[in-house]
């Protein structure tokens, strides 16, 4: 089979070459680009993220990376978004007080984990959602690396998305598949065989 071609989009924030390296080892083709057409035509879109979530959104902006992300989603053109590249995906995000427009593919904010340790940084199991591609083949105990200090604590979109939960306290959103469109806030890149897997199962339904 053919490889698939992959873009990680680079609007100036994630971990742009582990992305690109971990990808790679299970088989994509992968480009790390701002370049809107790549984007579009690539058979996938990676969106990274690291940091702020204001920040992100500024980034992603300045290359209309809102706007690539939707018009994928409208053509039902496969994107995973990472860490904050997850969070953005949401309506609006809320920290230190200051509450930002998210790219709006999904409704509902990214708020701060009220959980006595933050941020929320290591290893943690996940409560796979029944059906799911991202974690299929994968075991209840298997562990995926986090570090973030937000997340989405409620999900407000579309009944047949495949939701994954996750604990730090409280429960968030470890993991969206919605239609062409899914994201975790974990760090697959950083998860070891964990990771892979589930890089390798996004790539297998491309």
């Amino acid at each position: 089979m053919t490889a698939r071609s992959v873009v990680v989009l680079d609007y100036g924030s994630g971990n742009l070459r582990s992305a690109q390296r971990a990808l790679e080892r299970v088989g994509a083709e992968v480009e790390v680009t701002a370049d809107a057409d790549k984007a579009l035509a690539a058979d996938g879109l990676v969106v990274p993220g690291v940091g702020a979530f204001e920040a992100c959104m500024s980034g992603l902006r300045k290359i209309g990376g809102e706007r690539i992300i939707a018009e994928r989603v409208s053509g039902r053109r496969p994107v995973l978004g990472v860490c904050v590249g997850m969070q953005i995906l949401f309506a609006h995000g809320v920290e230190f007080g200051v509450d930002t427009m998210g790219c709006g593919q999904w409704p509902g904010a990214v708020t701060r984990l009220d959980a006595p340790v933050i941020p929320h940084m290591g290893w943690n199991v996940v409560q796979a959602a029944p059906g799911s591609v991202l974690f299929k083949g994968l075991s209840a105990d298997t562990r995926f690396y986090f570090v973030h200090s937000y997340a989405a604590q409620r999900w407000e979109g579309s009944a047949e998305a495949m939701l994954t939960w996750a604990t730090h306290q409280v429960p968030f959103l470890a993991a969206v598949e919605d239609g062409p469109l899914s994201a975790t806030q974990f760090h697959p890149e950083k998860s070891g065989d964990a990771g892979a897997a589930v890089l390798h199962n996004w790539i297998e339904g491309l």
